[in-house]
């Protein structure tokens, strides 16, 4: 939990770098929305990787299959 309430204030003070209104609520919306652009970048970046994965599996599984009719 400390780490997580770590994370969540060096996104705040960020947001108060880029954006210094010193309007807490505006602060916090803005660390929120950057918190769900990373998450939702990290999500398409395991989402293409895992397209990759079962697409080498379907190669490797298709190469065993001939490999073994070919014994």
């Amino acid at each position: 939990m400390a780490r997580l309430a770590s994370y969540v204030d060096e996104k705040m003070r960020a947001a108060a770098d880029s954006a210094p209104t010193g309007d807490m609520l505006r602060l916090a919306v803005l660390a929120a929305l950057n918190v769900a652009d990373e998450l939702f970048r990290c999500r398409a970046v395991n989402h293409a990787r895992d397209g990759e994965l079962a697409e080498r599996a379907g190669e490797l599984e298709r190469m065993l299959d001939r490999i073994l009719m070919a014994s």
